[in-house]
């Protein structure tokens, strides 16, 4: 089943998408048709350079709100430019190659790939994945290979478990982990999921796993950088057992597919994708290049099924054909009222996308369109070349009706549709901080197997020895690594946090230099104690006005104590110097 609704939010999550008053316009629905033919002369080289324009919707009506009649020109020259806008995007799309871009389908748990009932190969996952045991499961009749085996995380409160996953920059990506515990007592364990720094959702997979079945939940989300990293994060406001997985799919989407929402500041968990009238179970599609699951809709009152072929690449959403193919028809002069998602909403901002075609060839049918009452478009023609009316920030809350209200001839009709909640993205670590730390972690051995993901959020996530700030843009204040057991070298990329003030690798195996740390203004304790450490004390340490605490006995350090280090008043400075059978010096300054 996909994603529940509701986020359940974990320890200081952030707050939820902006709620628009119901009183007020809520949101513009647009309407796409396929696009005509294309102009003659239109070149190949202008069709290369075409980008994908925003829509340009006629406004709808609202309940409770009047609004300017707009003329019978102004309505021609609306949909003239409608017109004009599609065939541009239709002609972009038609000159590009066939899209594939970064496409992961892993088998989590798994020591091979697998083949499943498509044709569709399954990767192992750990080339993906630092952390967790694999884990058979016995083979429970199963027919996707994927669920035979799982993934399972330690219970470390705090910690996140991250798939790393490269990605091209500012494209956008539909994620879809699956969960399937098989047979358990006590109830599976509930945990976070995180992209990047945002809290998606909590995974509560009891109720699947009474029934039997796999859970999947579904988000978009957009790529800010060169890596994506999804994980799961261990609440300890849950259940006492680690989180678990069984299969990762991450898909690059079209440039076309939901280009409407702004993921530069929100993402869309998926709520429902529904093939109405359909009888059969889940659906997908092998044309479907991104792997979207339908879910079944049966009304045996309603459901009709057809034969004729739409051409879906002329929508932006990129539907497969074969939703098209069933349909829901209201009776003769009768209205269709479906309750559809069939679960209860929260109070927020949803992204609805309704597809409809006509089931008789050469055919149309004209009908008004309302979501709980609300007019969500009105008088709607759909041919049997059909089309999609969309809303991306339409406000929904509790059960939802949708009302299709026949106007004259035919009964009204739809075939598919979606629902994702909006929800904005959590923010992430000051840029500069989080490359200082993946610089320091590629100098480190045995470093946790938290070290993934971004290093401060979401707030209560952070890396294990690093604390943040609480701003909005988190910068590293506090580094305190000390009996990890690390090795490798201190790398002077540290000296790139210039919120540090503290730092502590005490009781590791560190070797190398110390690097000049001049630039930490603000440190204040420096612990470096029980190492390997060899070289000399930096002078640069003296300069550091801030600096209380210099703590640098049991390494192997050699030379003169720097001058301005003995000199100074106001700090505690311990160091010993051992080389060889020397006597050990110490020095303390207060």
């Amino acid at each position: 089943m996909p994603s529940c609704p509701n986020r359940t939010r974990s320890r200081d999550t952030p707050p939820t998408a902006s709620i628009l008053n119901p009183s007020r316009a809520l949101d513009r629905a647009h309407l796409l048709r396929p696009a005509p033919a294309e102009p003659e002369s239109t070149t190949p080289a202008q069709r290369e350079n075409t980008a994908f324009p925003p829509p340009f919707p006629p406004e709808i009506n609202r309940a409770k709100k009047k609004k300017k009649q707009h003329t019978a020109d102004e309505m021609r020259l609306h949909l003239a430019l409608l017109a004009a806008l599609l065939t541009l995007a239709a002609a972009a799309a038609a000159a590009q190659p066939p899209f594939r871009g970064y496409y992961y389908l892993l088998d989590c748990g798994a020591a091979a790939s697998t083949t499943d009932s498509r044709g569709l190969e399954w990767l192992p996952d750990g080339g993906y994945v630092t952390g967790g045991e694999p884990h058979q499961l016995p083979d429970q009749g199963l027919l996707d290979p994927a669920l035979a085996t799982r993934r399972d995380f330690p219970h470390e409160p705090g910690k996140k478990f991250c798939y790393e996953l490269p990605v091209d920059r500012n494209r956008r990506y539909l994620l879809r982990p699956t969960f399937f515990y098989g047979a358990s007592s006590p109830p599976p364990p509930v945990f976070d999921l995180i992209v990047d720094g945002t809290f998606w959702t909590a995974v509560n997979t009891t109720d699947d796993v009474l029934a039997g079945s796999a859970s999947y939940y579904e988000a978009v989300f957009g790529a800010s950088g060169r890596n994506m990293s999804f994980c799961l994060g261990v609440n300890p406001d849950y259940t006492s057992a680690g989180p678990f997985i069984n299969a990762l799919q991450v898909i690059q989407l079209h440039d076309s597919v939901y280009n409407a929402t702004n993921f530069t500041a929100s993402a869309m968990g998926l709520i429902a994708r529904t093939k109405f009238g359909s009888t059969d179970g889940v659906e997908r599609y092998p044309n479907d290049t991104f792997n979207r699951y339908w879910q079944p809709f049966p009304d045996s009152k309603h459901a009709v099924s057809s034969t004729h072929n739409v051409t879906s690449a002329d929508f932006w959403n990129l539907p497969p054909p074969g939703v098209f193919n069933t349909a829901l028809v209201a009776e003769q002069d009768a209205p269709l009222v479906l309750q559809w998602p069939p679960i209860p909403l929260q109070n927020d901002s949803y992204y609805v996308a309704l597809y409809f075609a006509d089931t008789v060839s050469e055919s149309s049918r004209t009908f008004n369109v309302y979501i709980n009452d609300y007019s969500f478009y009105e008088g709607l023609t759909v041919t049997s070349a059909g089309l999609s009316v969309f809303a991306t920030q339409w406000i929904l809350s509790g059960l939802t009706r949708v009302i299709l209200a026949p106007i004259s001839g035919l009964p009204p009709l739809i075939n598919a549709g979606e629902v994702f909640g909006l929800f904005p993205l959590g923010g992430y670590t000051f840029p500069r901080d989080a490359r200082a730390l993946e610089a320091i972690k590629r100098g480190l051995q045995n470093i946790p197997d938290d070290w993934n993901g971004d290093p401060c959020m979401p707030h209560g996530y952070a890396w294990t020895g690093v604390t943040c700030d609480k701003g909005q843009i988190p910068r590293v204040i506090s580094l305190n690594f000390s009996s990890m057991g690390l090795s490798g070298y201190l790398s002077s990329d540290i000296a790139r946090l210039t919120a540090l003030t503290d730092i502590s690798f005490a009781n590791n195996s560190l070797s190398g230099p110390i690097p000049n740390l001049s630039n930490l203004r603000n440190l204040t304790r420096l612990h470096l104690q029980d190492n390997k450490l060899n070289g000399t004390v930096p002078q640069t340490l003296g300069i550091i006005t801030s600096l209380r605490e210099l703590f640098l006995q049991n390494n192997e350090l050699d030379g003169a104590v720097p001058l301005n280090l003995l000199l100074n008043q106001g700090y505690i400075v311990n160091i010993f110097r051992r080389k060889g059978c020397d006597t050990q010096e110490t020095k303390l300054i207060y």
